[in-house]
């Protein structure tokens, strides 16, 4: 069995996370450029990440969060926000950071950027926050296996009053919405879950090979 499976098979939702314990700083960079690699549509990454270690407002999390210990205990609270709206300038902020990084002329992508937005913008809102929200889910679990890889515990969360979130980071000046959070840091020995077998659906049952 390679590493990387092994890794997996490591890993689950951690419930309860050692507050002693932090994610070095040297570690939380390698979790932040594997999510800044993840894929997405066409490169635009139509979301935003914030990582939150202030304990004043990983408190508001908690309070906002059906009191769940992990908003607290964690390390760091990493929350994927997508973008509700957009407009062109989504497209056109992409085209002019990728001819800047390729070193192409002012323009060049032009048939590129039109092609984005004849797809993208005729989308009504809700269209376009779904898509969104796809994207960010991509990033989402690039985090928790980088986090696997490298024997650090995360736990992927819904459970949380969300638009709570969205006033607290003051993410609706921006179309933003929080999405889903996910808590990083190190299991504590007493969380009962670690000990359980993981539970996945067989694969005869999850692949058809055709």
């Amino acid at each position: 069995m390679s590493k990387y499976i092994d890794d997996l098979n490591w890993r689950y939702a951690t419930k309860k996370f050692d507050a002693s314990k932090k994610v070095s700083a040297e570690d939380l960079e390698i979790l932040k450029e594997a999510v800044q690699l993840s894929a997405s549509s066409y490169g635009l990454q139509p979301y935003k990440i914030l990582v939150v270690q202030d304990e004043n407002v990983k408190a508001q999390f908690k309070e906002a969060g059906y009191n769940q210990s992990q908003f607290t205990d964690a390390s760091e609270i990493f929350v994927f926000a997508h973008q509700t709206d957009f407009g062109p300038e989504l497209v056109d902020s992409y085209i002019a950071h990728a001819e800047r990084i390729q070193g192409l002329e002012t323009g060049s992508m032009e048939d590129y950027a039109n092609m984005m937005k004849g797809s993208l913008l005729p989308l009504p809102q809700e269209a376009k926050a779904g898509w969104t929200a796809r994207q960010t889910y991509i990033a989402i679990g690039n985090l928790l296996s980088a986090a696997a890889i490298h024997k650090i515990d995360a736990c992927p969360m819904e459970g949380f009053d969300a638009s709570k979130f969205d006033e607290i980071l003051d993410l609706k000046k921006d179309n933003l919405h929080a999405i889903a959070v996910v808590a990083v840091g190190y299991r504590s020995e007493d969380d009962k879950y670690q000990h359980g077998k993981k539970v996945r659906r067989p694969q005869d049952e999850l692949f058809t090979t055709i």
